[in-house]
């Protein structure tokens, strides 16, 4: 298994590892890597979600048994997140929910799709895209309530709901993959050429943006609340995929589903858990600092669950 972390995950973590030596030793400035973090996450990455969701097999894909794994499980880290985060560490309810979402978004795009397809092939990602295709929504859907309805007491349903609404649809994720599912459900196809163009700029995704990824650890530090964040490193790294494979088995998952589901679901968690942090101003110290560090523990997470899934 050692081969593994050779040749499936220290690629991944190098590519990570280059952004950030470079952002480190001043030959990128956050400027630059702002850049590309837009590109890859305002652009690139929400075209391979497009062409992905837009040519996927739905009938094959959408196994309700994975879906329900993966979420089930998901759902659950949050509330442990959650409730941990305001009996265990004493956190105010909106800051818990904060925390509660780092435990929730896995990085299903930039690790999940990369190590999953260089594990097991570029033909076995059905079950990724297949959760991906729900993941900002459902994850955006879950975090942005619980924060709004604890925002908006006494301010009426029809307000959460419009708050909620608001910001999952100005998400550019939730969008590409509503576009993909509409092209793929009405049987429209882009024109030769268009379609050639798509696919070169969905080939800079996944690079760009885990170089970009690297370059953004670089402006925070792992400082306070150490307890927190190792909290929230160990639902992420190890109760979710936990939950995810006993819920998988239970359900009797195909195994290219199975895996697809458990390796997503130990990622860690996601650039988008500091941007909701970020945009309700809560909890932004925990959420970046346990992306830093449990991006970086998960080469030996990740490796773990490859061992286990054999």
């Amino acid at each position: 298994m050692f081969q593994s972390l050779i040749d499936v995950i220290l690629p991944v973590f190098l590519v990570i590892g280059a952004g950030y030596a470079a952002t480190r030793a001043g030959y990128f400035n956050q400027g630059h890597i702002d850049g590309i973090l837009r590109f890859t996450q305002g652009f690139a990455v929400p075209c391979l979600l497009f062409s992905a969701i837009s040519h996927l097999d739905l009938k094959a894909s959408f196994d309700p048994r994975l879906l329900v794994s993966f979420y089930s499980a998901a759902l659950i880290c949050f509330l442990l997140g959650l409730f941990g985060a305001r009996f265990l560490f004493n956190r105010d309810w909106e800051d818990a929910v904060a925390i509660g979402f780092c435990c929730l978004f896995s990085n299903s795009v930039l690790l999940g799709l990369p190590i999953t397809e260089r594990a097991y092939g570029p033909d076995n990602l059905t079950g990724n895209y297949a959760i991906i295709a729900f993941h900002s929504p459902f994850c955006y859907g879950v975090g942005i309530t619980a924060m709004e309805a604890i925002r908006s007491r006494g301010r009426g349903g029809r307000h959460m709901a419009r708050a909620v609404l608001t910001a999952m649809f100005s998400n550019v994720l939730i969008v590409a993959i509503a576009l993909g599912f509409i092209v793929n459900l009405t049987g429209l196809h882009l024109f030769g050429a268009a379609e050639q163009a798509l696919a070169l700029i969905t080939r800079t995704a996944l690079p760009g943006a885990l170089f970009a990824l690297g370059g953004v650890l670089v402006q925070y530090k792992p400082e306070g609340d150490m307890k927190t964040i190792l909290f929230v490193c160990a639902l992420s790294l190890m109760a979710h995929p936990a939950l995810t494979f006993l819920f998988g088995k239970g359900f009797g998952l195909p195994q290219d589903l199975f895996r697809s589901g458990v390796l997503n679901a130990s990622m860690a968690p996601g650039f988008n858990a500091y941007i909701f942090a970020n945009m309700y101003g809560r909890a932004k110290r925990v959420a970046a600092s346990s992306v830093l560090i449990a991006t970086g523990s998960s080469i030996l997470t990740v490796w773990f669950w490859l061992f286990i899934l054999g």
